[in-house]
């Protein structure tokens, strides 16, 4: 196992976290990862965070409910099962596919939902019966901290994090 340093600074308003963070980056330090009690908008910005591609999961993901429930209907509706409802012809799916519109957009979007749920959660490496990663409980109640590697770099690195507001600053040894 290799152990290296980490330093967590510590900070108690999100306005100083993100200024922090904008300092600390144009310094040219790499920030682990932060943690946060709640989001923080445009800190994935700050951070230099490329954009997510979880929308166009999404999209897909609609596109195969979308396609589930074309090909469910049909086979169900018009192969399967033909019946005469209302005296609608079950002669083809174009005939009838005004009806079945409620049942595509429901399919579409039980699909995006649920699959994005499940790509989240598979994303972020939060499975069942997983040991939280949280290094400071504080971070779910109302701090946030700033996890950056030492490399040699200890002292003029903490000096910093004092000079943005950070509240707390530890060393902590990692084990990988």
């Amino acid at each position: 196992m290799e152990t290296s340093k980490v330093i967590h600074a510590i900070y108690t308003d999100d306005d100083v976290l993100m200024s922090a963070v904008k300092k600390v980056r144009a310094e040219r330090y790499h920030i682990e990862e932060i943690y946060t009690p709640f989001p923080v908008h445009g800190l994935d910005k700050a951070m230099g965070l490329a954009p997510t591609r979880l929308a166009i999961t999404a999209f897909i993901y609609g596109l195969l409910g979308l396609a589930v429930a074309v090909v469910m209907m049909n086979y169900i509706m018009i192969d399967d099962w033909p019946q005469d409802i209302g005296g609608k012809p079950s002669f083809s799916y174009i005939e009838n596919m005004p009806a079945f519109v409620p049942i595509m957009f429901e399919l579409t979007v039980f699909f995006s939902a649920h699959l994005m749920v499940i790509t989240f959660y598979l994303r972020s490496r939060m499975w069942p019966f997983k040991n939280a990663e949280n290094p400071d409980p504080r971070t779910t109640d109302d701090h946030f901290l700033m996890e950056l590697a030492v490399q040699g770099n200890g002292d003029e690195l903490e000096n910093l994090l004092k000079d943005t507001g950070a509240v707390e600053i530890n060393v902590i040894d990692k084990t990988d």
